[in-house]
């Protein structure tokens, strides 16, 4: 039987300069939103009753919105469900567009369209040319205007320019693999009003060395990729930290680990720092299975969070 479910108020609610209700805090989850019995939709109702405000997914280096994000807004009823993110490298306006307010008609005000620039490695082991990524956004941002308009997208932000594009043009930014420190940065540069939702990826585990390493695992992809590292860099961070899977102090900064009193602690420095909502990854080294009772057993003390 699951724990008592503490209801989707405790979570409170965050009313942005654009009427998008996500709530404090949210899941961000990459694998398949399936528990490990197969079941798919019963795992996103019961996220959406335990209080979990928006549901977060990769848009995947694909062209086009994956299914997934339907099925996800077919079995809830009222959270928000977000790309995080779908790249502007393998998709075109016209066509992503159209699946978007397609979408936006059928759940009025439940999808969210993240929206980012990928990085170099990645792209151009497509074939294609990494070049002017910024002007790229840019570009994509006004081939949208007459299908997604601002209040339903958001971008992946990490640097200045991206950030205020992000204030200047969406509802607000979208970090991943960042630390408390960037969290307060991006504030600064939106200012009080765009929507600030970092990814926050976490460790629910109490043994000290299993929960490093896995935090290590969790890292280690993301450091070979040059945007990552770079923003790293600009907060501090030097080639030690940066260098192979981060070091200790890298990995500490940017992965909550511990129990679920700690995980809820590191929420709260975001969200103190100027987040206005949290999308917490849980981290079990096993990214085909939803870790259900983690999300269950963090529920209660994340509420605790959201209302400090």
């Amino acid at each position: 039987m699951p724990p008592a479910r503490p209801g989707r108020e405790l979570f409170g609610g965050c009313r942005y300069r654009w009427t998008v209700e996500l709530g404090r805090i949210g899941i961000w989850w990459s694998g398949s939103w399936r528990d490990p019995t197969g079941q798919g939709a019963e795992v996103a109702a019961e996220m959406e009753e335990l209080g979990y405000g928006a549901l977060w997914s990769s848009g995947l280096f694909e062209p086009g919105v994956d299914r997934r994000f339907e099925r996800l807004l077919a079995a809830t009823r009222s959270v928000v469900v977000g790309t995080g993110i779908v790249s502007v490298w393998v998709n075109e306006p016209d066509s992503l567009g159209a699946q978007a307010s397609g979408l936006e008609a059928r759940f009025p005000g439940r999808f969210l369209l993240g929206l980012g620039v990928s990085h170099a490695p990645v792209v151009e082991s497509t074939g294609r040319h990494y070049v002017r990524p910024y002007n790229r956004m840019t570009a994509f941002l006004d081939g949208l205007e007459g299908s997604v308009p601002p209040p339903r997208r958001a971008l992946a932000a990490l640097g200045p320019r991206m950030l205020a594009l992000a204030g200047a043009r969406s509802l607000g930014a979208h970090p991943y693999f960042v630390p408390v420190e960037h969290t307060a940065r991006a504030r600064r540069i939106l200012g009080p009003g765009p929507l600030l939702a970092p990814e926050l990826a976490v460790v629910l585990e109490r043994d000290r060395g299993r929960a490093r390493e896995l935090a290590r695992g969790y890292s280690a992809p993301y450091l070979t990729l040059p945007n990552y590292v770079q923003n790293l860099r600009s907060l501090g961070f030097d080639e030690e930290d940066v260098a192979g899977a981060g070091s200790d102090r890298l990995v500490d900064a940017v992965v909550a680990r511990g129990d679920e009193a700690a995980i809820a602690d590191r929420v709260a420095e975001h969200l103190a720092a100027g987040a206005d909502h949290v999308c917490v990854q849980v981290v079990t080294g096993d990214l085909g299975t939803f870790p259900l009772e983690e999300y269950r057993s963090l529920a209660p003390a994340l509420a605790d969070a959201a209302g400090r």
